[in-house]
């Protein structure tokens, strides 16, 4: 490990995770000329292209990244989605909300449907064409602690290693290993149901006419979400608490839950599936010392929204400053981070994601009214369609 400062700010800086969180805090600090050091647990950052992870960026994730040089190559890499519907399962569309109504506000007045992979090859290669920055694949963190004011982090493997760094941004994931080692608390909930995503070949505008690119269908019993990628059509189907994993990913099980959406003679081709149980929790506290938590090691929600890997990259940012500004010899920002970041994770990503979920399966008739009466009103009346889009877009999150 170098430790060459003449021209890069004392460091390094270990981030662990080369997710999109990961990279995108990686990024953030090289560019800001300090020496890095990421620590993935993978042997390898190859990934099946057909799996399905996070795909929306929202505009203000688009202007960080694009601050950050990386928007261009992921916009050739993904397709625009001006719009988004909420819907009814059997009466239609109820409503549509164009983002075109944040133009003024943003450069970015749209959603940019692109998978997460994208974004993760784009800052590796950036990455490790850097001076100062060091990849180091199949580290998995076996042991992470404070000691004399500076982070250690212990890998294994076949070449166990320790890693010494006055500061530690932790992005490996809902399982995180850093936070689990500290000790820190993940309080929080499981849905009842898990979900089930399934990517299919088939062109679902066509099959079901009038849709746009990301679509929210709301039922008392079988709710579920449309969305186009790059690649494919997703949907994502609840599966109820108790069914058996085996049989909801079956073929034939799966085939006859498309073929209720939009019968489809031919049959649907089916190219991936994914089933997980999905949770709502947020850590104690994002800041242990000198080891910062973002994304999903600190914070998990439901996908309803796309609000997850948004928050994630907006953590990456806000910690990738805040180190910066404590390199410097300024530590009020990196001070304020684990509330400034909780706060978003509570009371913006959590709510939202939540109330998605629950306004998509109401039982009752006449809530289910209320409910799309509510979204008619609000999407035909222009201050409080921008309104309601500053927060599902997150530019109401900005710091």
């Amino acid at each position: 490990m170098s430790t060459d400062t003449s021209t890069h700010r004392a460091g390094p800086v270990v981030v662990v995770g080369l997710g999109p969180v990961g990279a995108t805090a990686a990024l953030a600090l090289a560019q800001a000329g300090t020496e890095v050091v990421v620590l993935e647990a993978d042997a390898s950052l190859d990934r099946d292209p057909d799996e399905s992870r996070a795909s929306t960026f929202h505009p203000p994730t688009l202007q960080m990244l694009d601050d950050l040089g990386v928007a261009g190559e992921l916009h050739r890499r993904g397709l625009v989605s001006r719009s988004y519907q909420y819907r009814d399962r059997y009466e239609g569309l109820v409503a549509e909300f164009d983002l075109s109504a944040l133009e003024g506000e943003t450069a970015f007045p749209y959603r940019l449907q692109s998978e997460q992979q994208n974004l993760v090859d784009i800052a590796h290669r950036r990455l490790a064409a850097m001076p100062g920055v060091e990849i180091v694949l199949g580290a998995r963190v076996e042991s992470a602690r404070v000691e004399d004011g500076l982070a250690v982090v212990r890998t294994g493997g076949e070449r166990p290693r320790e890693w010494r760094a006055p500061w530690v941004i932790a992005a490996d994931g809902a399982g995180s290993a850093v936070r689990k080692c500290l000790g820190a608390d993940f309080p929080g909930m499981t849905y009842p149901e898990r979900f089930l995503i399934v990517s299919v070949d088939d062109d679902l505008s066509e099959l079901v006419p009038g849709i746009c690119e990301v679509n929210y269908v709301s039922d008392p019993e079988e709710w579920l979400v449309m969305l186009r990628t790059p690649r494919h059509w997703r949907v994502l189907f609840p599966v109820p608490d108790g069914a058996d994993a085996a049989d909801a990913t079956a073929p034939a099980t799966v085939q006859k839950r498309l073929q209720a959406l939009a019968a489809h003679p031919d049959g649907y081709t089916v190219v991936h599936t994914s089933l997980y149980h999905v949770h709502q929790r947020v850590a104690d506290d994002f800041r242990h010392g000198p080891f910062l938590l973002a994304g999903d090691a600190a914070h998990l929600n439901n996908p309803l929204g796309g609000m997850g890997m948004n928050s994630g990259i907006h953590d990456a940012v806000d910690a990738a400053h805040s180190v910066l500004a404590a390199l410097d010899g300024d530590p009020e920002r990196v001070e304020g981070y684990s509330g400034r970041r909780r706060g978003v994770a509570l009371d913006l990503v959590r709510a939202a994601t939540h109330r998605n979920w629950e306004n998509l399966q109401h039982k009752s008739a006449d809530q289910r009214r209320r409910n799309h009466e509510k979204l008619v009103r609000t999407a035909a009346d222009p201050e409080s369609s921008r309104a309601y889009l500053r927060v599902s877009s997150m530019l109401a999150s900005r710091a």
